[in-house]
């Protein structure tokens, strides 16, 4: 077989516009300020190797470095999206190789940054919210005091208790833990945000594919525990002792924080939690309001109906 240059020379000089063509694009190629840096710094490179090269040079040129070119990670214009090209020489050769990109480092840590958030049936809206936007905002002074404190604990240890918010209709109970959840994950740590009523729907649909262990051990383990708009749930017997109550002594023994929303103060819920199909159970219901004392701090909160 007849080596490629020397088949691409005698092609060329039949066909001289390809000819003239492939003289234009080296020289472009050669006079860019970019190659003619690289190979400066070589110049033991022979005009042999630098002829042979010529496609990856080419290439080279064409290519957006390090998102130079690229208003983002999915607007890339690379021929390898997310990858910018390095030119380096080994044993006397040209070489072509390719690193991440800016955008894409940055595009893959916030992939998975997000994996550390996850949640059940809660709106799109809340897990967007952000600590900016409510960082000023005076009726809700104190629980974002709470927020900030339990945050700046996290940055070296864990705080062992949450925060219990309780609180009219539309006051912002839970886009604080959709803010929350956000920042936690800039930490590294992760967060389980669940909407109370479709956890109760959730666990018992886990009794067909048998997996409400593998659910509540889930629950039990995460970094950060979020129950939103606890009180607002059809309460059973079963549920409040053997699933809500496994997974608050769990948290509690392990000091692990958890964090609630509710409609009722803890004297409210007790006397939620305390009234089942079965009666009232009083001790039962006051058994779970001290575990969500040991995991949380009640925080109250006012303002005006932001649903309205």
């Amino acid at each position: 077989m007849k080596p490629i240059q020397s088949t691409l020379k005698a092609w060329m000089q039949k066909n001289e516009s390809f000819k003239d063509n492939y003289v234009k694009i080296r020289n472009e190629v050669l006079n860019d300020p970019e190659i003619k840096e690289f190979l400066s710094l070589h110049p033991n490179l022979s005009q042999e190797e630098i002829n042979k090269s010529l496609i990856k040079l080419y290439e080279y040129t064409t290519q957006s470095k390090q998102c130079d070119q690229c208003a983002s990670y999915g607007s890339c214009k690379n021929m390898v999206p997310g990858y910018s090209p390095i030119l380096h020489v080994e044993k006397d050769e040209i070489r072509l190789s390719y690193e991440k990109c800016h955008s894409r480092v940055m595009y893959e840590k916030e992939r998975e940054q997000q994996k550390l958030i996850q949640s059940l049936h809660v709106p799109k809206e809340i897990l967007q919210a952000s600590m900016i936007d409510i960082i000023n905002d005076e009726s809700r002074i104190e629980a974002i005091a709470e927020l900030l404190d339990f945050l700046d604990q996290a940055k070296t240890k864990l705080p062992s208790k949450g925060l219990y918010f309780h609180g009219q209709f539309g006051v912002g109970k839970t886009y604080l833990l959709g803010a929350l959840a956000n920042e936690l994950k800039k930490l590294g740590l992760s967060s389980t945000l669940i909407y109370m009523p479709e956890f109760v729907r959730e666990i018992k649909a886990s009794f067909k594919d048998d997996s409400t262990n593998e659910k509540i051990d889930y629950f039990k383990k995460a970094d950060v525990l979020m129950l939103d708009d606890i009180g607002a749930e059809l309460q059973s017997a079963w549920f409040r002792d053997e699933i809500l109550g496994s997974v608050l002594q769990y948290r509690m023994m392990e000091r692990l924080p958890v964090f609630f929303t509710s409609n009722y103060d803890l004297e409210q819920l007790e006397l939620q939690l305390a009234t089942t199909k079965s009666g009232v159970e009083s001790v039962k219901a006051g058994r779970i309001i001290e575990r969500i004392r040991q995991v949380s701090k009640p925080v109250k909160m006012d303002g005006p109906n932001r649903r309205l």
